[in-house]
């Protein structure tokens, strides 16, 4: 027999020449508008001589076709996530369930250009900030020394006793203290998440929520008052070295070698052993790829058609701008995290509004770019 059409006459002109993605964008606008599609005339072509139920599984099939496609239509008009666009492991180390750390047999450790010395079980503290150095900054307050057990963990422990930080967390030296203020408020209230479950802003949201108010400011004013410093190196280049996770971190492969580095920040600390020790004069080495430093330098100065110049908000040297933070000198791990936590709209907050138009155009390879960018320059 030849199937009858099932597009009823007096609804408006509903001959649609389409392929896949136009008739899955056809029957969406059939089913939410109710009246262009007479899908009981369907059924009944289908189903012409059947009993009544089989009418019903059919029906019932069909309506589940029609949903499917309202789902794929869904798809096709906002645009699948590709797996480019889910949250790079390069940017989201998370440590391997079978990480293993070496027991402390007591002997004390050091660091380059530092008389102090610590154990292993000293340095693991997290509630005991390891001071290499003390005349690089100022007497540390009690919470940033040493928290506040057993909740209040010591700000230094893991931002360093100088606020210079790691990949693996944010350099507080010279932050505003409002902004620091604020992004304690936001891990508190759940504003501030992580797009990786499982990563460390865990203890800072166990941290924030156990907090005093005075402990607070004291930290924020510390931390502000200190100079930033430049850590990092950024190196162009087509291959990068074999990595593993330690820490929440990446290192250098036990195994050496290479890598193609493709569209990749990979960020290494220099001496692991000082690192790990949570010296503050660390040193890292980014590998980025070829040209991103430039085509970062344009995304910030003019925006390239997809976001606005990034010194209107952070100030033309990117090192800040009243209560904005500055981005010059970062880590390009932790930018890209948070680049890419603000697109994803699980970094909320009093400060996500302006971010969310600035970044929404931006591909991975413009938020690799930025973060090389400024990454490259002096804090």
């Amino acid at each position: 027999m030849t199937a009858k059409k099932s597009v009823r006459k007096g609804s408006g002109d509903n001959r649609v020449t389409m392929g896949v993605a136009g008739c899955f964008g056809y029957v969406l606008f059939a089913e939410s508008s109710r009246h262009s599609v007479d899908l009981r005339g369907t059924y009944e072509i289908m189903t012409l001589g059947a009993g009544r139920g089989a009418c019903r599984r059919r029906a019932n099939m069909h309506r589940n076709l029609v949903l499917l496609s309202l789902v794929l239509s869904w798809t096709l008009a906002t645009g699948a996530p590709s797996p480019g666009d889910a949250p790079p492991a390069w940017a989201y180390p998370v440590n391997p369930p079978n990480l293993t750390v070496p027991a402390d047999d007591g002997t004390p450790l050091h660091v380059p250009d530092s008389e102090a010395a610590f154990t292993l079980t000293q340095i693991r503290d997290l509630n005991f900030s390891p001071d290499w150095h003390p005349g690089d900054h100022r007497p540390m307050p009690e919470v940033v020394a040493r928290g506040r057990k057993p909740a209040v963990l010591a700000c230094g422990c893991c931002h360093r006793a100088d606020g210079s930080g790691g990949p693996e967390n944010a350099r507080l030296a010279g932050l505003p203290a409002a902004y620091i203020a604020q992004q304690m408020a936001d891990f508190k209230s759940g504003a501030r998440k992580t797009s990786v479950a499982g990563r460390n802003p865990g203890l800072m949201v166990d941290t924030a929520r156990a907090i005093t108010n005075e402990e607070i400011e004291a930290a924020a004013g510390y931390f502000s008052a200190l100079m930033p410093r430049s850590a990092i190196k950024i190196v162009e280049a087509a291959n990068a070295p074999k990595t593993r996770v330690v820490d929440w971190h990446l290192a250098v492969a036990l195994t050496a070698g290479t890598e193609p580095l493709d569209q990749r920040i990979i960020e290494v600390p220099v001496n692991i052993e000082q690192f790990e020790r949570r010296d503050g004069r660390s040193r890292w080495v980014a590998y980025v790829p070829p040209g991103s430093v430039q085509r970062g330098k344009k995304l910030v100065t003019s925006g390239g058609g997809k976001t606005v110049p990034c010194g209107i908000c952070h100030g033309p040297d990117l090192k800040g701008l009243g209560p904005i933070p500055g981005i010059a000198g970062r880590s390009p791990s932790y930018l890209m995290r948070q680049l890419y936590d603000f697109r994803a709209g699980v970094r909320g907050g009093s400060g996500s509004a302006p971010m969310k138009p600035a970044i929404e155009k931006l591909s991975m390879d413009d938020m690799i770019s930025l973060a090389a960018y400024a990454a490259s320059l002096n804090p």
